[in-house]
């Protein structure tokens, strides 16, 4: 078990109180009715599945029922920072320290 940090709530929690929901970041297509079948199923289906850094979205479903980001290295699967929605990511690339 680990412990994830709610930016909401200000704490650190266990992890059964929160659920992933997918990558962060996804930018809407400005206007869906001018998109290809093809480009409104890449938008809908297909997801970044990096190893290394990789911004998710999960909820603190047992606590502030609130949305947020997070920061994971998916090799290790270290959350290295927590960051409410709407904000932008500090960490971006692993450092050589994070990397050993």
């Amino acid at each position: 078990m680990f412990y994830i940090f709610c930016p909401y709530c200000d704490e650190h929690r266990e992890e059964e109180e929160f659920h992933p929901k997918g990558q962060a970041h996804l930018s809407r297509p400005a206007d869906p009715d001018a998109c290809t079948d093809e480009e409104w199923g890449n938008f809908i289906y297909f997801r970044d599945n990096p190893r290394g850094i990789h911004h998710e979205i999960w909820v603190h479903a047992i606590g502030c029922r609130k949305f947020f980001n997070v920061t994971r290295d998916t090799q290790s699967y270290e959350i290295l920072e927590s960051y409410r929605m709407g904000s932008a990511p500090r960490i971006t690339q692993l450092t050589d320290k994070q990397q050993s």
